[in-house]
């Protein structure tokens, strides 16, 4: 498995923010020469912005390429993305042109 998981911004106060966001936005996956840039968010926090977006606008709109985790925390999103890879999430992005 050629699979590396890049944080644009890796350093502990990143890491500690995001875990209080939420979310990640600096999350790159890469697979051999791909590369595929990827929105994590926990739960929660969807609920939150969709709560929020639904409210305000009456609808909600997700960002591309979203990632559910658990809790973003390294360690939850390094097993999901592995995981999404053994499915091959990364290849049906690719047949849609992502």
């Amino acid at each position: 498995m050629n699979l590396e998981i890049i944080y644009q911004d890796d350093t502990e106060l990143a890491e500690f923010e995001a875990l209080n966001k939420g979310y990640r936005k600096d999350v790159i996956i890469k697979i051999g020469i791909k590369k595929y840039k990827v929105y994590i968010t926990s739960m929660i926090r969807l609920q939150q912005d969709f709560e929020t977006e639904f409210e305000d606008v009456g609808y909600y709109y997700s960002e591309p390429n979203m990632v559910i985790v658990k809790d973003v925390t390294k360690e939850e999103i390094s097993k999901t993305i592995n995981q999404l890879y053994e499915c091959k999430f990364f290849e049906r992005l690719d047949k849609m042109g992502f």
